[in-house]
């Protein structure tokens, strides 16, 4: 009896000084709810100017719209490491805020509104590809000793798709006539491209020309034979052909060049511009889920630093206290 009476005493001593602790601890947190009253209440002029100036300076940065733009581009005649250093050298001067360069050299007037910008390749392994058995074969050589996608993303191979995305951003609304004519002009501007682009023009041109007359004489051809059966038919002879004729391979052949001459034609239409712009999208306003919220952020967080601040005074003054007692009680 007397051991089981001494449990029960032993769980009622636990149990008032957990209900000690816990009332300990509510009242440490209410007296921490006045000294917070009171430190607004001794503050509060303070506070209100912090409230208002930094209400004013996230109001003056939500005015700071950011407006998004894309060109998707096709670099011609092996240009595409020109082309991702001429956007690098044209970021580095937007960033070192050279507008001198700007207006003079890429044409941009409106300098101060240029913000940032940027270019990537268009990952498309399809188009990689197509019509180009070669670079078939360095994927699949490639893929045999690595992963494929990261093989795809490859700096070195996303440098060879077709087509890629430059990104920049302004302060403002813009249009084509500001910013992108002067920047394509500023990137078709040289000379070596130029001269690499009237040869490889004139190499078309010659070659449409010879398939033009290599297809004028297969129809020839096959004109000639169609005179030929109907001469027979009309005889009431039998003509026998030769496998050996290989009328198959020259009607296939005929094919071919028809759909080379597409593709010849498709490329003179490309290949007009050393940089060639496929289509551009201006200004989408930058979604940032910080935008339009600064005015109500930085209030806070001019009032959170001040608090901390006057904490960590309130906090030095205890312990330079501290410190003097214990001084004076060692002497």
């Amino acid at each position: 009896m007397s051991q089981n009476s001494n449990n029960m005493d032993n769980q009622e001593i636990d149990l008032s000084i957990i209900s000690r602790k816990i009332g300990s601890a509510f009242e440490k947190f209410l007296t921490s709810i006045f000294k917070g009253i009171l430190f607004i209440k001794r503050n509060i002029t303070i506070i209100g100017i912090l409230f208002v100036v930094g209400f004013g300076i996230g109001v003056y940065l939500n005015q700071n719209d950011s407006y998004n733009h894309q060109i998707i581009v096709q670099p011609n005649f092996g240009s595409t490491d020109y082309l991702y250093a001429k956007i690098e050298l044209l970021n580095s001067k937007i960033e070192e805020k050279d507008t001198v360069f700007l207006k003079e050299v890429v044409g941009i007037k409106d300098t101060k509104n240029l913000k940032k910008i940027a270019i990537e390749p268009i990952l498309d392994i399809y188009k990689f590809v197509e019509n180009k058995p070669e670079n078939f074969d360095l994927i699949k050589l490639m893929a045999e000793d690595g992963d494929i996608e990261k093989i795809v993303k490859d700096k070195l191979t996303s440098k060879n798709y077709p087509f890629h995305l430059i990104s920049f951003s302004t302060k403002r609304v813009t249009n084509y006539e500001k910013t992108i004519k002067p920047l394509l002009e500023y990137l078709n501007d040289s000379e070596y491209y130029k001269i690499l682009q009237k040869q490889f023009l004139n190499n078309v041109r010659i070659k449409v020309i010879a398939n033009d007359t290599i297809i004028s004489q297969i129809d020839g051809f096959l004109n000639s034979m169609s005179n030929v059966v109907k001469g027979s038919q009309k005889s009431d002879k039998l003509v026998y052909y030769n496998e050996n004729t290989q009328l198959d391979e020259v009607i296939k052949t005929k094919d071919y060049l028809i759909k080379e001459q597409g593709q010849h034609r498709l490329e003179m239409v490309n290949l007009d511009k050393i940089i060639k712009e496929n289509s551009s999208t201006l200004n989408v306003k930058d979604k940032n889920i910080l935008l339009g919220t600064f005015k109500f952020i930085i209030p806070i967080v001019l009032i959170l630093i001040f608090v901390f601040i006057s904490l960590l005074i309130s906090f030095y003054k205890k312990q330079s206290i501290k410190l003097m007692n214990s001084q004076q009680t060692n002497n």
